[in-house]
């Protein structure tokens, strides 16, 4: 017996949330690439270093938070926060040391 062509037509649900989280995801990452650069900080103020992480919460909040319901940018949000709050941490006490020297 002979095998008959059958058309399946069957539909992938979700893929366009996906897609559209996914353009969402690229243009909410290029809109916070570089702001976090701009954050300063005088290394040996614990004042100074707070405000800095506060700022850079701030601007991620302010840059991703339209993005919250976004599947892809939500979850990356507080990883982000938590990431640069470190890497400012670890800048201070780098300067302080006299390593962040160029």
């Amino acid at each position: 017996m002979a095998a008959q062509g059958v058309a399946a037509m069957f539909k992938i649900t979700g893929l366009d949330k996906i897609t559209r989280e996914l353009d969402e995801a690229q243009k909410a990452f290029a809109e916070i690439d570089g702001e976090l650069e701009t954050v300063n900080f005088d290394p040996n103020d614990p004042a100074s270093i707070e405000a800095a992480i506060q700022g850079m919460e701030e601007i991620i909040h302010s840059k991703l938070g339209s993005y919250a319901r976004n599947s892809i940018v939500a979850p990356m949000v507080d990883e982000m926060k938590e990431k640069y709050r470190e890497a400012i941490i670890e800048k201070a006490a780098e300067a302080r040391s006299g390593d962040g020297e160029d």
